[in-house]
């Protein structure tokens, strides 16, 4: 199947504010039977699901963590063995010790393990967010898609699936999809942290993550959609994926970043995903 893709942009969702920008700037460009993808990080946001990573202290496990575990072991040893991304790699060698807060943070609301994946635990999200900040996953998001759904079908009369997705990955060994994130559509095992991210390295991977969709539909279409969006973002230079794009983008250091300085860049929180109907 082929796909086009369609940008819904917004200036910056704060945090506590409605989510709807989202909807009121896609209506226009929405046709009934379309896709309306959103990355998690504006729906979390928007809940207000942030963690102030300032007001934590470190502790040894955590210390151990950030500095030896993923640092060393991951970022010397384990992660060229394992073949993780170059970039990863090169991040992870340099940590900074915030890093070793940031695993404290993890460790409280997630556990010892998700705290013991490398990079990116739990889907904890550092970018897109300001100054210490980091935001959980979003709460509850097959209720947040059938509700942005319900909305766009009351207000503008079209039908349309939402699907909330997370670029961490998802992936399938023999016939088990899985993946290492706490949450994730039915069909795809959840909750693995760094056991289904061990085992990632081993099977095959399928793409970003859907944590929830407005309706149910083929676990592989959806699959589908969710790879044709984050396509899209992969190729739009100034989408903010990491926490280092965040600070190439501000040029400075990420803890002076301000809601100000977040809502003078463009923002594509969402994309639109049509199938293309062959003649």
């Amino acid at each position: 199947m082929e796909y086009r893709t369609i940008p819904v942009n917004t200036g910056y969702i704060k945090p506590n504010e409605s989510y709807d920008i989202i909807i009121d700037n896609a209506s226009s460009l929405l046709e009934d039977g379309d896709f309306l993808v959103i990355s998690e990080t504006p729906i979390s946001v928007s809940q207000g699901r942030l963690v102030d990573e300032s007001e934590f202290e470190p502790s040894i496990l955590s210390i151990l963590l950030a500095d030896v575990w993923s640092k060393y072991l991951w970022g010397y040893l384990l992660g060229p063995i394992f073949r993780i991304k170059p970039r990863t790699i090169k991040n992870l060698r340099k940590l900074p010790n915030e890093a070793r807060t940031h695993k404290k943070v993890i460790l409280e609301y997630y556990g010892i393990k998700h705290a013991l994946k490398p990079a990116s635990e739990a889907g904890v999200d550092l970018s897109n967010v300001p100054g210490s900040m980091v935001s959980l996953l979003p709460d509850d998001p097959t209720t947040v898609s059938k509700d942005i759904s319900s909305k766009i079908k009351l207000n503008h009369g079209k039908n349309v699936t939402v699907l909330i997705i997370d670029t961490d990955a998802s992936y399938q060994i023999f016939n088990t999809k899985f993946t290492s994130l706490p949450i994730a559509v039915e069909g795809i095992r959840s909750d693995m942290g760094f056991f289904g991210y061990l085992l990632g390295r081993f099977s095959t991977l399928l793409g970003p993550t859907p944590l929830g969709i407005s309706e149910s539909i083929d676990l592989e279409q959806i699959l589908e959609i969710a790879a044709a969006a984050e396509n899209f973002h992969k190729s739009n230079e100034t989408d903010i994926e990491t926490v280092y794009d965040m600070s190439k983008a501000f040029e400075g250091d990420i803890a002076d970043v301000t809601i100000e300085m977040l809502d003078s860049v463009k923002h594509t929180p969402a994309v639109i995903v049509r199938s293309l109907k062959k003649p």
